[in-house]
């Protein structure tokens, strides 16, 4: 496969410098050298060491670039001293680099990433998969792995990272890492846990006529490349988000679940873009260092770091699991209000009413009509319907799945039941009773009876006895529903703002 756009005659010989590494550009070659440096996830210091890495890094990158990583080669001096190896490279033409591009706004942007989503499913699918790699995608390898970035950028909290949105973040990460072990699980064995890139910056992918070229996987420690393809994902899309453009991160992650066919738990992928975000901000933070603080770069560095730390924390938020119980008398509005909020925000609804109906046997639609306490809605068959939905939502959450249960709610030991499943499941509960005056539910129920066709069979004296029957429930939200549903729900909805504590 040969490389169009190449690189033009004139192009001037050029020097980048890492935090690792110094590459050097001459006429359609680029030469990578590694530093002699030594950080807690790497180790430099010696030639040997860094043949080591760069022999690594042409072997592991020719499984997506072939036709980029040409070898490595030694650059002598005249003296004794022992030859310093280097990667060589095919030079990649700068104005088809997927960053440059971002920034400069061009419109072909959206159709090269949906090439590089395409690269990316066929890479996966052909990676290297082994027990010892399924081992780094288990929740605790996660965990551990945070856990190892936050020992790395200790020193720097407090002198270039925020003190209460590195501790935020500890939990955020700790609370979801506790109550989804099953969804870990799953996409082990689903196969999704792999050899993968590990680094997918919009600055390694060139955009090229026939394919995008994807380099720089990383090569000194393995385990960081080992996880759920969702991590190099989620890299990329944090990268496009840092620099300014979400909505083509949105892109990229609707390509690679249409080409991969399938859509995981969004707080899966706001989980891991959180844990790229923490990477690339320790690495700035390690690069304001190197270069010092009261210099430009280093500024520049610092500043970098703390936009990342605050990324970071952004998405955390958003993989936040709840939890959100609605309830309220019948007419009040609540499973219109459920059934909005789980369409705007793609959460899993589960409602009485029709679980009710299925336990005994008959279709949602099907009319079973009965005093409070009498036929389906006896004690028992009440009990039972709460304690399956509980049961169908604990499963759901620790799958990564947001939950509403539409539910009167209007026994306190079917809620206590509610808040403790929300605790054992390191869930966010939310408690909403929708309320409404006695004629406006009256006159609901009734244009409900008209149309028919609805699970609920509750009448204007089944909501008399249930409110006789209700116990208060002062932890809940009052939400007042007379003002119409598309104002109740937008009003609702602002609670729920996944950059709020």
């Amino acid at each position: 496969m040969g490389v169009t756009s190449a690189v033009a005659p004139a192009e001037e010989a050029s020097i980048v410098e890492t935090h690792v590494s110094v590459l050097v550009f001459v006429g359609d070659r680029a030469y990578k050298a590694k530093k002699p440096v030594r950080f807690g996830f790497l180790d430099f210091s010696t030639p040997a060491r860094r043949r080591e890495a760069c022999q690594r890094e042409v072997e592991l990158n020719r499984r997506i670039a072939p036709d980029v990583y040409l070898g490595v080669a030694e650059l002598r001096g005249p003296g004794p001293d022992e030859a310093e190896p280097v990667v060589v490279m095919r030079r990649m033409p700068v104005a088809r680099r997927l960053a440059t591009m971002v920034v400069e706004d061009d419109p072909s942007v959206a159709d090269h990433l949906r090439a590089v989503a395409r690269v990316l499913v066929d890479f996966h699918a052909r990676a290297e998969r082994s027990p010892a790699i399924d081992a780094y995608g288990t929740a605790g390898a996660l965990a551990a792995a945070w856990q190892a970035n936050e020992v790395e950028m200790a020193s720097f909290v407090g002198r270039l990272l925020d003190a209460d949105l590195f501790d935020e973040a500890h939990r955020l990460m700790e609370r979801f890492v506790a109550g989804r072990r099953t969804l870990f699980d799953r996409r082990i064995a689903a196969g999704e846990v792999c050899d993968g890139h590990g680094d997918l910056q919009a600055a390694d992918i060139f955009c090229l006529d026939d394919g995008p070229r994807i380099l720089d996987t990383i090569e000194f420690d393995d385990s960081l490349r080992y996880g759920d393809v969702l991590a190099d994902v989620a890299f990329l899309t944090m990268d496009l988000e840092r620099l300014g453009r979400p909505d083509l991160g949105e892109v990229f992650v609707a390509a690679y679940d249409e080409l991969a066919g399938e859509v995981p738990p969004r707080p899966l992928l706001e989980v891991h873009v959180a844990h790229r975000a923490q990477i690339r901000a320790k690495v700035a933070c390690l690069r304001a260092e190197q270069d010092g603080l009261d210099t430009a770069a280093g500024a520049a560095a610092a500043e970098e770091a703390r936009r990342l730390q605050r990324l970071s924390v952004e998405h955390l938020r958003r993989a936040r699991v709840r939890l959100v119980v609605v309830g309220g008398l019948p007419g009040t509005g609540k499973s219109t209000l459920a059934r909005g909020l789980g369409e705007r925000f793609g959460w899993v609804v589960l409602r009485s009413d029709v679980l009710r109906k299925q336990l005994a046997g008959l279709d949602a639609a099907t009319p079973a009509p009965a005093n409070v306490g009498a036929g389906i809605y006896d004690d028992a068959a009440t009990d039972r319907t709460y304690d399956e939905l509980l049961v169908e939502a604990s499963h759901l959450l620790a799958a990564g799945e947001t939950v509403i249960l539409d539910a009167s709610w209007s026994d306190d030991r079917h809620r206590r039941a509610a808040r403790e499943l929300a605790e054992a499941a390191s869930a966010d509960l939310v408690e909403l009773c929708c309320t409404v005056a006695p004629d406006v539910a009256r006159e609901r129920l009734r244009s409900r009876a008209a149309t028919g066709g609805d699970a609920s069979d509750a009448t204007d004296a089944v909501a008399v006895a249930m409110a006789a029957r209700a116990d208060e429930w002062p932890e809940a939200v009052d939400v007042p529903t007379a003002a119409g549903p598309d104002v109740v729900l937008d009003s609702v909805a602002t609670t729920f703002d996944p950059t709020v504590t």
